[in-house]
């Protein structure tokens, strides 16, 4: 019987911290030995952090990882344990993503990255180069500051693979496991036991399970134990990478780490008999597939992982495909939303060392949703506080203003709110009492420092200014005012807010007898963003945006959600709200409408993204796939009204993008201009090609619609 006990991690990493990313991947090192773990494995590019981007074309960036490695192998932490670790490696003159696998302070193999993530939030092509030498490897030169420590001059460089005394070891590199032709296919029919696979995966609402059906379908066909390591926290940039650290063994889920935690070192171990791999591999079609593979150069190393004694391990751990497995865990998508920018957020504020966050409130739902958002990092801060979290306590203590000696501990997510979280309601004429009352009793519910203003005075002062200036003044529609005249006082109302907001940020701490800043808190949704229903440099201008990559349906079925979960009831009244800007005159027969503003529904706004981004239509694509999708409820030209008005709005707002505020990127169709989504700001925004072959197709289409019909598959 082989039994091991095998261990991978979810490390909190920062880019370019790279005194704090070694201390935690020295702590995850320490954790392994303690558990008795014989192999660890750590997330991609650990030790500078994987979001660098452009600082891994520095020189600097690889001396610091070469810095750190020698460091970690200078101590004992590698002693009797075989250690995958993350770091760039130039290589003749090539960077390189690799994988450098050591023990008792020897470099046994650097392991390149062979495929590259290159798409959607990733770049690795513009810093790094492909291994493209599969199943062959070269002498690779140490740098003297390694060679001082190891007493080793070269190491193997390449497609390689760890023999052990007792098993084999191969390295699969995140974006390998998601390729068609992925590196485990031919490293298990060549006699590999054990796969690793150190990742930079970020969070997506609804990803993790493609994620994980990808790891047990690794090993459910080849057999084999999979260990996959992924960073967790935000690094620095818009992403929250997920974690979710996790063991998996000839097909099923043997150990599982947290999705989201704001702990900066999680571990999970499981021990596993390695003959339930060897009984798994034992089908004919398996053996005559395996004897004709080719070979991989196989690196020794007198190690073994497993204690070659029946008895050593304790039985009552040992998890075999016998066991019964409980499945993977999954989050549902309204326990992600609470979860993920909570955690992100509290990442943001500890390592931007500021005093809290401050949210301007409307009353409507996307700013109730954000600001349930940071009462959920409260409730979080506060379960880590309670559980004695160091780390968690030590932040909270310096946010909220407390000596070094102080004994002060976050107990209580209302009391912890208010000290770090800070709402203002600014009104104005064309504000009801209804969202005036919504925003204050939200804020008592969550226990937020709230101010309420009105603003008439500073409205009316710049259109005076303007009067005098030019001898006319401008009015809204409803008294008479032009299109142009109606929109611009609604922009300066909500520009005046973004200047306000910025002022109070700045100061109520100071207010409140303390020192340092806010961050001020966005609350665009990306259906917004996508259809460009925000004036720019208004309150969608912040410095970090949590639900600014979140649709307008999830961010509905989130507050009801945290109603229950938090009990919160209030939230009701802003799930039963009518969403609106309140920018003009409100009058007994006109209430500005959200959707009748954007002359579409945000149901309808979802299924453009995703058509637009994901499936990747153009304007005719699109018609084509919604005559089938909608055809039953509406017509043809119907339809093609809706894609013209869609993408012509889209065009001739796309420029918005640009100055986006940075968001929680939790949507596959976000129109982030800066990082994912990148296209021109400067369209031809009526499509007179596009649009005429669409009127003529819709023009001969047969009208097939029922008005009475189910429109669900606009959901």
């Amino acid at each position: 019987m082989g039994h091991l006990i095998t261990l991978a991690t979810s490390l909190n990493q920062w880019a370019l911290d790279f005194q704090g990313n070694y201390e935690r991947i020295i702590r995850s090192i320490a954790i392994a030995k303690e558990r008795g773990a014989t192999l660890r494995v750590g997330p991609e590019l650990e030790i500078p952090g994987y979001g660098c981007y452009d600082h891994f074309l520095e020189g600097d960036t690889i001396l610091h990882s070469w810095e750190v490695l020698a460091k970690i192998l200078s101590s004992d932490d590698t002693m009797g344990i075989v250690c995958d670790i993350g770091m760039p490696v130039v290589h003749k003159n090539v960077i390189y993503n690799c994988r450098v696998i050591v023990h008792d302070r020897q470099v046994l193999l650097i392991r390149p990255k062979m495929w590259l993530a290159n798409d959607g939030n990733y770049r690795e092509m513009r810093y790094f180069t492909p291994w493209m030498k599969h199943r062959q490897w070269e002498d690779h030169f140490l740098p003297r500051i390694i060679q001082t420590v190891t007493n080793q001059v070269k190491v193997p460089f390449g497609d390689c693979v760890i023999s052990t005394v007792d098993t084999c070891i191969g390295v699969e590199l995140c974006e390998e496991l998601f390729t068609p032709a992925s590196p485990h296919i031919l490293m298990g029919l060549d006699g590999v036991e054990i796969f690793t696979n150190s990742s930079g995966s970020h969070h997506e609402l609804r990803k993790l399970y493609t994620r994980v059906e990808l790891i047990k379908e690794a090993t459910l066909k080849l057999g084999g134990v999979y260990l996959y390591a992924n960073q967790q926290g935000c690094d620095g940039d818009r992403l929250y990478y997920d974690g979710c650290a996790m063991i998996a063994m000839n097909g099923h889920i043997v150990a599982q780490g947290s999705q989201f935690s704001l702990n900066d070192v999680e571990v999970v171990t499981a021990t596993i008999d390695i003959e339930d791999v060897r009984s798994h591999r034992t089908s004919r079609s398996r053996g005559l597939q395996a004897a004709s593979s080719e070979v991989f150069h196989r690196i020794e190393v007198p190690f073994a992982l497993s204690s070659g004694k029946f008895g050593d391990i304790d039985g009552a751990m040992t998890l075999g495909i016998q066991a019964k497995l409980s499945g993977a865990r999954f989050h549902t998508p309204e326990e992600e939303i609470a979860l993920g920018p909570a955690c992100w957020l509290w990442d943001y504020l500890r390592r931007s060392r500021t005093q809290g966050y401050f949210v301007p409130l409307s009353g409507g739902i996307d700013s109730c949703a954000t600001a349930v958002i940071v009462y959920s990092m409260c409730r979080l801060v506060v379960e880590a506080a309670r559980k004695g979290d160091k780390q968690v306590i030590a932040d909270a203590r310096r946010m909220v203003g407390e000596p070094e000696d102080s004994v002060y501990i976050p107990l209580d997510p209302h009391e912890f709110c208010n000290k770090i979280f800070h709402t203002c309601y600014m009104g104005t004429e064309n504000s009801s009492a209804e969202t005036r009352k919504r925003a204050k009793d939200l804020s008592e519910a969550i226990g937020s420092y709230h101010v309420d203003l009105n603003m008439d005075t500073l409205v009316t002062s710049v259109r005076n200014l303007f009067a005098f200036v030019t001898g006319m003044r401008p009015q809204f529609r409803a008294h008479g005012g032009s299109g142009a005249e109606n929109l611009a006082l609604q922009n300066i109302q909500a520009r005046l807010r973004m200047l306000l907001a910025y002022l109070f940020a700045q100061l109520l701490p100071w207010v409140r007898g303390r020192q340092g800043a806010l961050l001020v808190l966005g609350s665009a949704n990306v259906d917004e963003s996508l259809r460009g229903y925000l004036t720019k440099y208004d309150c969608s201008s912040a410095d970090i945006n949590p639900i600014g990559g979140i649709s307008k349906t999830d961010l509905k079925k989130f507050i009801a959600y945290a109603r229950d979960a938090f009990e919160i009831p209030i939230l009701n009244d802003f799930l039963s709200a009518i969403p609106t800007a309140e920018l003009e005159p409100i009058s007994e027969t006109y209430v500005q409408a959200d959707e009748a503003d954007m002359g579409m529904t945000y149901d309808e706004l979802s299924v453009f993204g995703r058509f637009r981004k994901v499936e990747k239509c153009g304007p005719y694509g699109m018609f084509t796939k919604l005559v089938h999708e909608w055809g039953s409820f509406l017509s043809p030209i119907q339809i093609a009204e809706k894609v013209k008005h869609f993408f012509f709005e889209y065009a001739r707002n796309r420029h918005k993008m640009t100055t986006l505020t940075p968001s929680y990127h939790a949507e596959s169709y976000s129109p982030d201009d800066n990082r994912f989504d990148l296209r021109p700001f400067l369209y031809p925004s009526r499509f007179p090609w596009q649009f005429k072959k669409i009127d003529e197709v819709a023009a001969v289409l047969p009208d097939r619609s029922n008005p009475a019909a189910d429109r669900t598959k606009t959901d």
